[in-house]
């Protein structure tokens, strides 16, 4: 098959440029793939956190993309769509996250020759963050798709809600394999400079509120001295609320904070430092850092919201708490190191970290494809 795809990639940074690197990556094993990207993805002035861009630091997977849409200027789209034209793809699949984007995404679609397929790769249907315009931007975007790929079961019911005869397939997130293996605990905390003699709790990813790390934060305040904080991830806002609560905080000399964009070399640090990575979601649809939990081998603490709750529990790699408060959080972690599952769990995140290969999602969407 001749497959384009339309989104962030090298030079933008994050998991969702990363994800893309490693789909064209595997797709391009048995197909003829091309990469298109943004000149413009983001205005500045609408971008909450530092940078889009990777820096000499990050150890990005370079793509060789064809940079082509200007996210806000209306006269690109109809460029873009011309060069994807001239590639002449059997399929564009145009990964979906926010709907912001839908308007451009949309409008590319109605200048591709009919021939071509439309696939949607869906993160969300519906942000987090709601807005009165989501329902109604997506919806002109999903309208000119062929079909749909989503990778948790609350993303799956959202797309159906907005188009109800939607062709969809449900493949689970597969692992980010671009990462360090796990190392020791003692060598990844000397790293950091925290202590590897506490019960290490790892809050990792983008800092946004749903993501509810205040609840966490507010969580420690059930604990004693043997527990010890990590928070890494750079915050999509302001960073003051939480400063305010590691102040008032009692375990406060226990809470580590890496407020920056993490890079891909400093990843497997983190999580090997680690004894367990916490998940306190208000919402969720599904999480790529549950995916990143399985190729480093982390067990999890996780609310029960969206799909985070029933994939720790029926995978067997975590602890799963039934609501997103303080004391709910700071129980289920006091619950996970009482009980002597860890080792179970471990062995469990190595199944799945098989499970959720590279090649078993590819070979899914290849032969998804193939039957448009």
């Amino acid at each position: 098959m001749r497959i384009a795809i339309l989104s962030p990639f090298y030079p933008y940074r994050g998991g969702l440029a990363q994800l893309n690197a490693r789909l064209y990556t595997e797709l391009s094993k048995n197909n003829e793939v091309e990469a298109f990207t943004f000149t413009t993805l983001y205005p500045e002035f609408l971008f909450p956190g530092k940078t889009q861009y990777v820096s000499q630091d990050d150890s990005a997977t370079v793509i060789d993309s064809k940079r082509v849409l200007n996210s806000i200027n209306p006269f690109t789209y109809i460029g873009t769509a011309r060069a994807i034209n001239k590639f002449s793809p059997d399929v564009l699949i145009i990964p979906y996250w926010m709907s912001f984007l839908a308007p451009a995404f949309g409008s590319v679609c109605m200048f591709l020759d009919k021939g071509i397929k439309v696939v949607s790769l869906v993160h969300n249907a519906i942000p987090h963050e709601r807005r009165i315009i989501d329902k109604s931007f997506a919806r002109f975007f999903f309208n000119r798709c062929d079909a749909f790929i989503v990778m948790s079961q609350p993303v799956y019911d959202d797309l159906l809600s907005l188009k109800n005869d939607a062709n969809i397939l449900l493949q689970p997130h597969p692992i980010y394999d671009q990462y360090a293996e796990r190392t020791d605990k003692d060598t990844a905390c000397g790293k950091l400079g925290v202590r590897s003699d506490k019960k290490n709790l790892l809050f990792f990813g983008l800092i946004r509120d749903y993501k509810g790390l205040d609840i966490l934060i507010e969580a420690m305040d059930q604990l004693d001295d043997s527990y010890q904080l990590i928070i890494a991830g750079e915050c999509y806002g302001s960073f003051d609320k939480y400063t305010e609560l590691i102040n008032k905080s009692i375990l406060k000399d226990n809470i580590i904070v890496f407020e920056q964009y993490i890079p891909d070399d400093m990843v497997s640090t983190l999580f090997s430092a680690a004894d367990v990575l916490i998940l306190p979601y208000r919402s969720a649809t599904q999480s790529g850092v549950v995916a990143l939990a399985y190729q480093l081998e982390t067990p999890m603490i996780a609310t029960n919201v969206g799909a985070l709750g029933s994939t720790v529990e029926q995978s067997g790699t975590g602890l799963v708490v039934s609501l997103p408060t303080p004391l709910g959080v700071a129980n289920g972690i006091k619950e996970f190191f009482d009980k002597d599952k860890i080792s179970l769990y471990i062995e469990n995140l190595k199944k799945e970290k098989t499970r959720l290969s590279w090649a078993n999602f590819t070979q899914s969407v290849e032969s998804f494809l193939s039957v448009l």
